[in-house]
């Protein structure tokens, strides 16, 4: 019950979040700097660091990098695909409805991406408790520290890429139920320890390549360069304290 408990409190913590981006969407080129920030800043400051400590237990340095370029290149495939299916064979006169079916999905995908990564959260709160309380209250406070930012980041992807605000306010329900599916799914099987850190390590990479080719860019576009290059540091900054301070 506590498990699922503090998973509920994980969800309520990414809806919150996806909220706030809904309801300041006019600023959406602010919200996105600082989700570029802060998708970089779990990445790097979170994230890395945890899949470094479980998994050198198991494995060493070189196979966990490996597996953070898995996740960064097989990102990047995975997304040059879509773009590659979107314009094969298509008129001219399609370019309109081109781009944004592009667009759309790549929205849809990354949102998709983010929901994977919560229902990862709600399973590393399961296998925590599994492990003992305080492992489990540890790897609770982490995930409930990067919810918040989570539900903005699923927000914006779907925004940003020519979503409407009824299509990113369903993926912010997904993305704010996958927490809590991911820890109940644990009271049925056991995830062996072996496997998060390079869980983690994947998810490390897609993060990276999400805020530098997709986030980044696009809260430039169009906008002061100025005003949303301070949002991505402050998004950062923000991140690293508070990792530290937990």
């Amino acid at each position: 019950m506590t498990v699922l408990l503090i998973a509920l409190a994980a969800s309520v913590a990414t809806f919150v979040g996806g909220a706030f981006a809904l309801k300041f969407r006019d600023k959406l080129h602010l919200i996105l700097g600082f989700s570029a920030g802060a998708v970089a800043g779990v990445a790097l400051f979170d994230l890395l660091p945890e899949a470094i400590e479980l998994g050198s237990k198991f494995h060493d340095a070189s196979t966990i990098a490996l597996f953070v370029a898995l996740g960064l290149f097989g990102y990047l495939i995975l997304d040059r695909i879509i773009l590659l299916h979107a314009h094969e064979n298509e008129e001219p006169d399609d370019v309109g409805r081109q781009t944004s079916n592009t667009s759309n999905n790549r929205g849809a995908f990354g949102a998709l991406t983010l929901s994977a990564h919560s229902f990862f959260d709600g399973m590393a709160i399961g296998v925590g408790f599994q492990v003992s309380t305080v492992v489990g209250i540890v790897v609770a406070v982490a995930v409930l520290t990067h919810d918040f930012s989570d539900g903005i980041n699923t927000v914006n992807l779907v925004l940003k890429n020519g979503g409407s605000w009824k299509q990113a306010f369903r993926w912010l329900l997904v993305d704010a139920a996958a927490p809590l599916l991911g820890a109940a799914s644990t009271l049925l099987f056991t995830i062996p320890e072996s496997a998060i850190g390079l869980v983690l390590a994947i998810f490390v990479g897609t993060f990276i390549y999400l805020s530098a080719s997709d986030l980044i860019p696009e809260s430039h576009h169009r906008h002061p360069r100025a005003l949303t290059t301070v949002m991505t540091l402050i998004g950062a900054f923000v991140i690293y304290m508070v990792v530290r301070l937990v």
